[in-house]
């Protein structure tokens, strides 16, 4: 936040810990591209996969029966995604507590063509955000179901936030 307070009143890193999350290294690009770029007060991240130590732990589409990610656990595999994302800001800007807003958050969940849950997936994302930032974690989003990700991602999420100045 901009006075270098989360929700419970100390930096981001005390709010991570708190939570008992530990933000992962950044993930390498799997293409020509890098994980965050920052303009003026904003930094816009690059869709991050939920990898969990240069793995997927999970790949296919979303949905209900045998074969496919349950919502669930696309879900808690967003949340992943959001903090590779937050893991990409903080190594562009040196620290978290620079944020002041997460602006938005765009989440894209591979689907089964009979699944439309992807804004309860994409809560996933959403969901440690305010967590981790309180209200500045309120942000604009969208959540949109797609054929396919990378890799066979089940879900891909991407974050703008604001910088103090």
């Amino acid at each position: 936040m901009a006075d270098g307070t989360s929700a419970a009143g100390g930096t981001v890193a005390a709010r991570l810990a708190e939570l008992g999350v530990e933000l992962p290294d950044v993930a390498a690009p799997v293409a020509a591209y890098v994980p965050a770029v920052r303009t003026g007060r904003y930094v816009h991240t690059s869709g991050q996969l939920p990898f969990v130590d240069g793995a997927l732990p999970a790949t296919g589409k979303v949905g209900d029966g045998e074969g496919l990610v349950p919502p669930d656990d696309a879900a808690h595999l967003a949340r992943v995604c959001a903090l590779n994302a937050l893991a990409a800001v903080q190594h562009l800007v040196g620290d978290l507590d620079r944020v002041v807003r997460v602006v938005k958050v765009v989440g894209f969940v591979a689907s089964d063509p009979s699944f439309t849950g992807q804004p309860g997936v994409v809560n996933g994302a959403s969901t440690v955000l305010g967590e981790i930032f309180g209200d500045a974690g309120v942000h604009a989003r969208s959540a949109v179901g797609v054929a396919v990700l990378p890799l066979d991602s089940p879900v891909e999420v991407e974050l703008l936030v604001e910088l103090a100045e």
